[in-house]
Protein backbone atom coordinates (compact mmCIF):
# COMPACT_ATOMS: atom_id res chain seq x y z
CA UNK A 1 0.00 0.00 0.00
CA UNK A 2 2.84 2.43 0.93
CA UNK A 3 6.46 1.98 -0.14
CA UNK A 4 9.09 4.41 1.13
CA UNK A 5 12.35 3.69 -0.65
CA UNK A 6 15.72 5.19 0.27
CA UNK A 7 14.43 8.68 1.10
CA UNK A 8 17.09 11.29 1.80
CA UNK A 9 16.38 14.93 2.67
CA UNK A 10 18.71 17.80 3.59
CA UNK A 11 17.99 21.27 4.91
CA UNK A 12 21.19 23.06 4.01
CA UNK A 13 23.96 21.18 5.79
CA UNK A 14 21.55 19.37 8.08
CA UNK A 15 20.77 15.79 7.05
CA UNK A 16 17.14 15.38 8.13
CA UNK A 17 16.56 11.93 6.57
CA UNK A 18 19.30 9.45 5.75
CA UNK A 19 18.28 6.70 3.32
CA UNK A 20 14.97 5.91 5.04
CA UNK A 21 13.01 2.88 3.81
CA UNK A 22 9.91 1.08 5.09
CA UNK A 23 6.65 -0.36 3.82
CA UNK A 24 3.09 -0.35 5.10
CA UNK A 25 0.74 -3.12 4.04
CA UNK A 26 -3.00 -2.88 3.45
CA UNK A 27 -4.89 -2.98 6.74
CA UNK A 28 -1.90 -2.07 8.93
CA UNK A 29 -2.23 0.44 11.77
CA UNK A 30 1.29 1.79 12.13
CA UNK A 31 2.57 3.91 14.98
CA UNK A 32 5.25 6.30 13.67
CA UNK A 33 7.42 7.57 16.51
CA UNK A 34 10.49 9.66 17.09
CA UNK A 35 11.83 12.40 19.36
CA UNK A 36 11.63 16.04 18.28
CA UNK A 37 13.96 16.69 15.35
CA UNK A 38 14.29 12.99 14.46
CA UNK A 39 12.78 13.41 10.96
CA UNK A 40 9.26 12.19 11.71
CA UNK A 41 7.35 15.21 10.38
CA UNK A 42 9.65 15.48 7.36
CA UNK A 43 8.94 11.86 6.48
CA UNK A 44 5.19 12.32 6.78
CA UNK A 45 5.27 15.49 4.69
CA UNK A 46 7.19 13.66 1.95
CA UNK A 47 4.74 10.74 2.00
CA UNK A 48 1.80 13.13 1.59
CA UNK A 49 3.50 15.17 -1.12
CA UNK A 50 3.86 18.39 0.88
CA UNK A 51 7.65 18.11 0.58
CA UNK A 52 9.89 16.57 -2.04
CA UNK A 53 12.86 14.41 -1.13
CA UNK A 54 16.40 14.94 -2.44
CA UNK A 55 16.54 11.29 -3.49
CA UNK A 56 14.51 8.11 -3.24
CA UNK A 57 10.82 7.59 -3.95
CA UNK A 58 7.44 7.09 -2.31
CA UNK A 59 4.74 4.89 -3.85
CA UNK A 60 1.12 5.07 -2.69
CA UNK A 61 -0.88 2.12 -3.97
CA UNK A 62 1.68 1.77 -6.78
CA UNK A 63 1.59 5.48 -7.72
CA UNK A 64 4.66 7.69 -7.35
CA UNK A 65 3.98 10.72 -5.16
CA UNK A 66 6.52 12.66 -7.25
CA UNK A 67 5.77 11.50 -10.79
CA UNK A 68 2.01 10.85 -10.41
CA UNK A 69 1.01 13.23 -7.60
CA UNK A 70 -2.71 13.52 -8.44
CA UNK A 71 -3.22 9.78 -8.69
CA UNK A 72 -1.15 9.10 -5.56
CA UNK A 73 -2.85 11.77 -3.43
CA UNK A 74 -6.30 10.40 -4.24
CA UNK A 75 -5.33 7.44 -2.06
CA UNK A 76 -4.40 9.58 0.98
CA UNK A 77 -6.44 11.27 3.66
CA UNK A 78 -4.24 13.55 5.78
CA UNK A 79 -4.92 15.06 9.19
CA UNK A 80 -2.02 17.39 10.12
CA UNK A 81 -1.30 18.33 13.73
CA UNK A 82 -3.24 21.59 13.23
CA UNK A 83 -6.38 20.69 11.21
CA UNK A 84 -6.86 22.85 8.09
CA UNK A 85 -10.19 24.40 9.13
CA UNK A 86 -11.97 27.59 8.08
CA UNK A 87 -13.20 28.72 11.46
CA UNK A 88 -15.87 31.16 10.25
CA UNK A 89 -17.69 28.47 8.25
CA UNK A 90 -20.31 26.09 9.58
CA UNK A 91 -19.26 22.46 9.72
CA UNK A 92 -21.52 21.54 6.82
CA UNK A 93 -20.39 24.40 4.57
CA UNK A 94 -16.75 23.60 5.30
CA UNK A 95 -17.15 19.93 4.40
CA UNK A 96 -19.06 20.83 1.22
CA UNK A 97 -16.25 23.25 0.30
CA UNK A 98 -13.56 20.63 0.90
CA UNK A 99 -15.63 18.04 -1.01
CA UNK A 100 -15.59 20.29 -4.09
CA UNK A 101 -11.95 21.31 -3.59
CA UNK A 102 -10.88 17.64 -3.55
CA UNK A 103 -13.09 16.94 -6.59
CA UNK A 104 -14.72 13.97 -4.93
CA UNK A 105 -16.97 12.11 -7.36
CA UNK A 106 -19.26 10.40 -4.85
CA UNK A 107 -22.86 11.61 -4.20
CA UNK A 108 -22.18 14.59 -1.90
CA UNK A 109 -25.20 14.52 0.43
CA UNK A 110 -25.00 10.80 1.12
CA UNK A 111 -21.20 10.81 1.44
CA UNK A 112 -21.10 13.74 3.89
CA UNK A 113 -23.87 12.24 6.02
CA UNK A 114 -21.96 8.95 6.20
CA UNK A 115 -18.71 10.68 7.24
CA UNK A 116 -20.42 12.88 9.84
CA UNK A 117 -22.07 9.80 11.32
CA UNK A 118 -18.75 7.93 11.37
CA UNK A 119 -16.88 10.70 13.24
CA UNK A 120 -19.94 11.64 15.32
CA UNK A 121 -20.40 15.29 14.36
CA UNK A 122 -24.02 15.18 13.08
CA UNK A 123 -25.19 17.25 16.07
CA UNK A 124 -22.90 20.21 15.19
CA UNK A 125 -23.45 20.30 11.42
CA UNK A 126 -24.90 23.82 11.49
CA UNK A 127 -22.57 25.25 14.13
CA UNK A 128 -19.74 27.68 13.28
CA UNK A 129 -16.41 25.88 13.66
CA UNK A 130 -14.69 28.50 15.84
CA UNK A 131 -17.38 28.05 18.50
CA UNK A 132 -16.71 24.33 18.86
CA UNK A 133 -14.43 22.53 21.30
CA UNK A 134 -10.97 21.24 20.42
CA UNK A 135 -12.34 17.69 20.38
CA UNK A 136 -14.98 18.55 17.82
CA UNK A 137 -12.47 20.44 15.67
CA UNK A 138 -10.23 17.36 15.61
CA UNK A 139 -13.20 15.30 14.49
CA UNK A 140 -13.98 17.81 11.72
CA UNK A 141 -10.35 17.65 10.58
CA UNK A 142 -10.64 13.88 10.50
CA UNK A 143 -13.88 14.18 8.50
CA UNK A 144 -12.09 16.18 5.78
CA UNK A 145 -9.36 13.51 5.68
CA UNK A 146 -12.06 10.90 5.00
CA UNK A 147 -13.57 12.77 2.03
CA UNK A 148 -13.40 10.57 -1.05
CA UNK A 149 -12.96 7.45 1.11
CA UNK A 150 -9.16 7.20 0.68
CA UNK A 151 -7.66 3.79 1.52
CA UNK A 152 -4.74 5.40 3.43
CA UNK A 153 -5.10 7.71 6.45
CA UNK A 154 -2.13 9.65 7.79
CA UNK A 155 -2.82 11.18 11.20
CA UNK A 156 -0.28 13.53 12.78
CA UNK A 157 -0.82 13.99 16.53
CA UNK A 158 -4.62 13.50 16.33
CA UNK A 159 -5.10 13.75 20.11
CA UNK A 160 -2.88 16.78 20.81
CA UNK A 161 -4.57 19.24 23.16
CA UNK A 162 -7.48 16.95 23.99
CA UNK A 163 -8.68 16.11 27.48
CA UNK A 164 -8.55 12.47 28.68
CA UNK A 165 -12.17 11.74 27.72
CA UNK A 166 -11.66 13.17 24.23
CA UNK A 167 -8.43 11.16 23.81
CA UNK A 168 -10.34 7.95 24.57
CA UNK A 169 -13.03 8.91 22.02
CA UNK A 170 -10.44 9.61 19.29
CA UNK A 171 -8.65 6.35 20.17
CA UNK A 172 -11.85 4.34 19.68
CA UNK A 173 -12.53 6.17 16.42
CA UNK A 174 -9.05 5.38 15.05
CA UNK A 175 -9.51 1.70 15.93
CA UNK A 176 -12.80 1.67 14.00
CA UNK A 177 -11.23 3.43 11.00
CA UNK A 178 -8.42 0.86 11.05
CA UNK A 179 -10.95 -1.83 10.16
CA UNK A 180 -11.45 -0.30 6.70
CA UNK A 181 -8.33 1.86 6.15
CA UNK A 182 -4.56 1.60 6.31
CA UNK A 183 -3.47 4.04 9.03
CA UNK A 184 -0.17 5.75 9.87
CA UNK A 185 -0.48 7.40 13.28
CA UNK A 186 2.10 9.77 14.70
CA UNK A 187 1.84 10.72 18.36
CA UNK A 188 3.94 11.64 21.37
CA UNK A 189 1.39 9.90 23.60
CA UNK A 190 3.02 6.47 23.71
CA UNK A 191 0.16 4.87 25.62
CA UNK A 192 -2.10 5.87 22.72
CA UNK A 193 0.19 4.19 20.19
CA UNK A 194 0.45 1.03 22.29
CA UNK A 195 -3.35 0.87 22.67
CA UNK A 196 -4.21 1.46 19.01
CA UNK A 197 -1.36 0.24 16.76
CA UNK A 198 -0.27 -3.29 15.91
CA UNK A 199 3.06 -2.24 14.36
CA UNK A 200 5.54 0.52 15.09
CA UNK A 201 8.33 2.39 13.34
CA UNK A 202 10.74 4.48 15.42
CA UNK A 203 12.94 7.02 13.68
CA UNK A 204 15.93 8.65 15.37
CA UNK A 205 18.57 11.01 13.97
CA UNK A 206 17.09 10.71 10.48
CA UNK A 207 17.29 6.90 10.36
CA UNK A 208 14.87 4.06 11.07
CA UNK A 209 15.98 2.75 14.47
CA UNK A 210 13.50 -0.10 14.75
CA UNK A 211 10.33 -1.38 13.08
CA UNK A 212 8.13 -4.41 13.58
CA UNK A 213 5.16 -5.91 15.39
CA UNK A 214 4.27 -4.11 18.61
CA UNK A 215 3.95 -7.27 20.70
CA UNK A 216 7.25 -8.73 19.52
CA UNK A 217 9.22 -5.51 20.09
CA UNK A 218 7.80 -4.99 23.57
CA UNK A 219 8.27 -8.62 24.62
CA UNK A 220 4.58 -9.45 24.80
CA UNK A 221 4.35 -11.57 21.67
CA UNK A 222 2.64 -14.92 21.36
CA UNK A 223 5.90 -16.78 20.72
CA UNK A 224 7.25 -16.45 24.26
CA UNK A 225 5.82 -15.34 27.60
CA UNK A 226 7.54 -13.24 30.24
CA UNK A 227 6.70 -13.33 33.95
CA UNK A 228 7.89 -11.18 36.83
CA UNK A 229 8.18 -13.12 40.07
CA UNK A 230 8.99 -11.96 43.59
CA UNK A 231 9.53 -14.81 46.06
CA UNK A 232 10.54 -15.05 49.71
CA UNK A 233 13.38 -17.40 50.55
CA UNK A 234 16.95 -18.21 49.47
CA UNK A 235 17.72 -16.52 46.13
CA UNK A 236 19.81 -19.38 44.76
CA UNK A 237 17.25 -22.01 45.76
CA UNK A 238 14.39 -20.10 44.09
CA UNK A 239 16.54 -19.57 40.99
CA UNK A 240 17.36 -23.29 40.72
CA UNK A 241 13.71 -24.29 41.17
CA UNK A 242 12.56 -21.90 38.43
CA UNK A 243 15.28 -23.07 36.03
CA UNK A 244 14.10 -26.69 36.34
CA UNK A 245 10.45 -26.03 35.44
CA UNK A 246 9.39 -27.56 32.12
CA UNK A 247 8.94 -24.85 29.48
CA UNK A 248 11.27 -22.30 31.06
CA UNK A 249 13.68 -20.81 28.53
CA UNK A 250 15.54 -18.36 30.70
CA UNK A 251 15.58 -17.00 34.26
CA UNK A 252 17.11 -13.61 35.09
CA UNK A 253 17.94 -12.56 38.64
CA UNK A 254 16.88 -8.96 39.38
CA UNK A 255 18.12 -8.76 42.96
CA UNK A 256 16.43 -8.18 46.31
CA UNK A 257 13.01 -6.54 45.90
CA UNK A 258 12.46 -6.19 49.64
CA UNK A 259 14.02 -7.70 52.73
CA UNK A 260 14.24 -11.47 52.24
CA UNK A 261 12.39 -11.36 48.90
CA UNK A 262 14.02 -11.67 45.49
CA UNK A 263 12.83 -10.71 42.03
CA UNK A 264 13.19 -12.80 38.84
CA UNK A 265 12.19 -12.48 35.19
CA UNK A 266 11.19 -15.83 33.70
CA UNK A 267 10.85 -16.40 29.96
CA UNK A 268 8.89 -19.45 28.81
CA UNK A 269 7.35 -20.98 25.70
CA UNK A 270 3.99 -21.73 27.39
CA UNK A 271 1.84 -20.74 30.35
CA UNK A 272 3.75 -21.97 33.41
CA UNK A 273 2.02 -20.05 36.20
CA UNK A 274 0.44 -23.14 37.78
CA UNK A 275 3.74 -25.04 37.52
CA UNK A 276 5.52 -22.20 39.30
CA UNK A 277 3.04 -22.23 42.18
CA UNK A 278 3.23 -26.01 42.54
CA UNK A 279 7.05 -26.04 42.37
CA UNK A 280 7.61 -23.20 44.84
CA UNK A 281 4.97 -24.53 47.25
CA UNK A 282 7.07 -27.73 47.64
CA UNK A 283 9.99 -25.68 49.00
CA UNK A 284 10.32 -23.42 52.00
CA UNK A 285 9.77 -20.41 49.76
CA UNK A 286 6.70 -18.22 49.28
CA UNK A 287 5.53 -16.41 46.14
CA UNK A 288 4.83 -12.77 46.97
CA UNK A 289 4.15 -11.57 43.39
CA UNK A 290 3.60 -13.20 40.00
CA UNK A 291 2.54 -11.06 37.03
CA UNK A 292 3.03 -10.77 33.26
CA UNK A 293 6.14 -8.79 32.32
CA UNK A 294 7.53 -7.18 29.21
CA UNK A 295 8.91 -3.86 28.13
CA UNK A 296 6.44 -1.03 27.71
CA UNK A 297 6.61 1.01 24.53
CA UNK A 298 8.00 3.83 26.65
CA UNK A 299 10.90 1.58 27.78
CA UNK A 300 11.68 0.66 24.17
CA UNK A 301 11.44 4.26 22.99
CA UNK A 302 13.74 5.58 25.74
CA UNK A 303 16.27 2.79 25.14
CA UNK A 304 16.45 3.74 21.46
CA UNK A 305 16.79 7.49 21.81
CA UNK A 306 19.38 6.98 24.56
CA UNK A 307 21.40 4.70 22.29
CA UNK A 308 20.98 1.48 24.31
CA UNK A 309 19.47 -0.36 21.33
CA UNK A 310 21.81 1.07 18.71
Amino acid sequence: MIEVRNITKRYGRHLALDNVSFSVKKGDIIGFLGPNGAGKSTTMNIITGYLSSDSGEVLINGKSILEQPKEAKKNIGYLPEIPPLYNDMTVRKYLEFMFRLKKVRLPMKQHLEEICRKVQIEDVNNRIIKHLSKGYRQRIGLAQALLGDPPVLILDEPSVGLDPAQIIEIRHLIRELGESHTVILSSHVLSEIQAVCDKIIIINNGKIAVQGQMDMLTGTGKGTKMLRIVAEGREQGIYASLKNIDGVLNVTKKGEAEKGCFEFLVESNKDIRRLIYRTISKTDCNIMLLQPAGHSLEDLFLDIISGKNS
